[in-house]
């Protein structure tokens, strides 16, 4: 009797052990949504691999040969993304695992086993390390982006970015305040986006910002900020390729009257205390790509109740599983819906909406939204 109480403690404690460790190891997800995740990652992975293929090449084979090319092509652009040793050790690998020789009575096929282990420690290795110097750039990145708006008398600002890896090329920021000779304190508001992902459009982006707060520092007047953003990018765009969209504004917080450039960003949604919207794309080119481009002000009057919605293309571009887009039609749809809700609240509404959306799809680019509203 005692032994068999021995045994049964042993093995509930031996499956509350590993109910802990399959907890810790799936992040307490339950089955459906990692294999949603893993779904979303090996097409993520697909298509990073699938654009070394030659798939032209691939399509001159005929009936089930063309499978057999283009997983060989495939499995050759996976081989060519490891240094030569590595190519070499997953090789051998491979061969011990698929033949399965014997040497002196010995199964080989573990050595090939144990192969592949080693090969897959190393490459984790390699992205911790890599992971390791993308958290570091993020909290570079933090300490450069507004953790809270500013104090604006009047107005209620929120803001949320969220990167599409651990850095970001978005841009998002308020400025308060701007003096400005012979009139009020003014607010500027800001929102670009880096063409590319990650550290290159991360490292652009703070290039970006550096060059703004050069312009402002120095008491560059808003009519020629869009110029001077647009000579600076289009000397560090590599021709055209990394360019800028970005949406300016300066408002005089007294009058509520409102300047604007849109340089080829996705227009701000203005949405009226009765409901009405206006899309804010008066403007020019992004930056970057010409650097002698004029970009015209616009001036509208804001009003007690309005609310200024900006946001990147990565909140209307967001998918789902199924590759359909959030599009910005559902954006308007949850301004509709907000009611004189804070600020901070319209934001998290937007961020919900696109994160119920997508579900357990991969993110795509980076999304970041930006509300102002005008007390009243």
């Amino acid at each position: 009797m005692k032994r068999a109480r021995w045994h049964g403690a042993r093995t509930s404690s031996a499956r509350q052990h590993f109910h802990e460790f399959w907890d810790r190891t799936t992040d307490n997800q339950g089955i459906r949504d990692l294999w949603r995740q893993f779904k979303s990652e090996a097409r993520f992975g697909y298509g990073l691999y699938s654009r070394d293929v030659d798939w032209a090449k691939v399509n001159k084979s005929r009936g089930v040969g063309r499978y057999f090319a283009g997983a060989w092509a495939l499995f050759l652009a996976m081989l060519m993304k490891l240094t030569p040793a590595r190519r070499v050790l997953l090789l051998l690998a491979l061969g011990l695992v698929l033949i399965n020789p014997k040497l002196w009575g010995i199964d080989l096929a573990r050595l090939g086993g144990l192969f592949l282990f080693i090969l897959l420690s190393l490459e984790l290795a390699d992205r911790v390390t890599m992971k390791r110097d993308l958290t570091i750039a993020q909290e570079v990145q933090r300490m450069l982006l507004p953790s809270e708006p500013p104090d604006v008398p009047g107005l209620d600002m929120a803001f949320a970015m969220r990167p599409q890896n651990t850095v970001a090329g978005d841009y998002y920021e308020a400025i308060y305040p701007l003096e400005v000779e012979g009139s009020a304190p003014r607010l500027l508001v800001a929102i670009a986006d880096v063409a590319g992902k990650s550290m290159p459009a991360a490292l652009l982006m703070a290039t970006f910002q550096a060059s703004l707060h050069t312009m402002l520092a120095a008491g560059a007047p808003f009519d020629q900020i869009a110029e001077g953003l647009n000579r600076y990018a289009s000397a560090h765009s590599l021709e055209g390729l990394r360019f800028t969209t970005a949406f300016l504004a300066e408002i005089d917080v007294e009058s509520l009257a409102m300047r604007y450039v849109n340089a080829g960003h996705n227009p701000p949604i203005l949405q009226r205390r009765s409901g009405a919207t206006e899309r804010l794309e008066e403007g020019a080119i992004p930056f970057g790509i010409f650097g002698d481009v004029v970009y015209p002000c616009t001036e509208i009057a804001l009003a007690a109740g309005d609310r200024l919605v900006m946001f990147t293309d990565g909140v209307a571009e967001a998918q789902n599983d199924d590759n359909e887009q959030y599009g910005e039609l559902r954006l308007l749809q949850q301004l509709v819906g907000a009611g004189r809700e804070r600020a901070v609240e319209t934001v998290r509404r937007v961020m919900s909406s696109v994160d119920n959306f997508v579900g357990a799809a991969q993110q795509h680019d980076d999304i970041t939204c930006f509300t102002v509203h005008v007390a009243g």
